[in-house]
């Protein structure tokens, strides 16, 4: 068990508020746009272990700060990976990763996602909640990863070809496509487009009803909604850490984001200039 008392100040990428048992995360880097980095990477597997463990929240709102969701959006030619990193920060990244996806995956009330503006870094994050809004000023791209000279991974790899079907899934890792709010909307990755003024007022508005009906029938039917996806992200992975374990697999230039080795314990390792996917 957890209380709100005891994480809504611990972390400095994610802004906490809660009324009437709703809750709204708010992501940011200084108060701005999030920018993508080792220290989101590392508090939101950790921040959704400590909502998904609170009782007192009924429904969670993921939201970002500004014209962005997540960024920066990484260009060609720029790499996540500079120069190669050790294996010690790639397991710690490896861990965090798979750590992020699952405690969101865990939660077991309802989650809504108002996606504020572009996701260009990790936009699997809000695209695996329950119900999925979007501004109309909002674009998707995994711009950290193919474009980037790095295997499409961390969580893109599985949650795009399960949205989109495997084969525009694949296209949309392997060109560096960008989809419009109104692309996403066609192709069914959020249910609802609006004005970025109407965004967050649709969130609670949706939240709010979702609050007031009986708690067993909202976490029975968000828990094992998201547990089958869970299930397949399990699966999925695991493929792909047998491929990529195989000698045949690996390559000295660039390595998929599922191949570090895993374990039970967070790793520790020194501070590192690279920043993670």
């Amino acid at each position: 068990m957890s209380t709100l008392a005891n994480y809504a100040e611990k972390y400095k990428t994610i802004r906490m508020e809660r009324r009437n048992g709703i809750l709204q995360m708010t992501l940011h880097t200084d108060g701005g746009p999030l920018r993508w980095g080792f220290l989101p990477h590392g508090e939101l597997p950790d921040a959704f272990y400590d909502v998904g463990r609170d009782r007192e929240n009924r429904v969670v709102i993921i939201t970002g700060t500004g014209a962005e969701f997540s960024g920066p959006r990484a260009t060609p030619g720029t790499s996540s990976f500079p120069t190669r990193p050790a294996i010690e920060r790639i397991d710690r990244i490896h861990w965090e990763g798979r750590h992020l996806l699952m405690k969101l995956l865990e939660i077991e009330v309802p989650v809504i996602s108002a996606i504020n503006g572009p996701a260009w870094r990790h936009s699997e994050i809000p695209l695996l909640c329950d119900i999925v809004l979007a501004a109309d000023t909002a674009q998707f791209q995994d711009s950290a990863h193919f474009p980037s000279d790095v295997v499409p991974g961390d969580g893109m790899h599985i949650v795009y070809p399960l949205l989109l079907g495997m084969n525009r899934g694949r296209y949309f890792l392997l060109t560096g496509q960008t989809l419009s709010a109104q692309q996403a909307h066609e192709l069914g990755l959020v249910a609802e487009v609006l004005p970025p003024d109407r965004l967050l007022p649709r969130a609670w508005e949706l939240a709010v009803d979702l609050a007031r009906r009986r708690p067993c029938s909202c976490v029975t039917r968000a828990s094992c909604s998201r547990r089958r996806c869970a299930d397949r992200c399990t699966i999925s992975s695991a493929m792909a850490s047998a491929w990529s374990s195989s000698p045949s697999a690996r390559s000295p230039k660039v390595r998929p984001s599922g191949s570090p080795q895993t374990g039970s314990v967070r790793p520790q390792t020194t501070a590192s200039t690279v920043a993670p996917c």
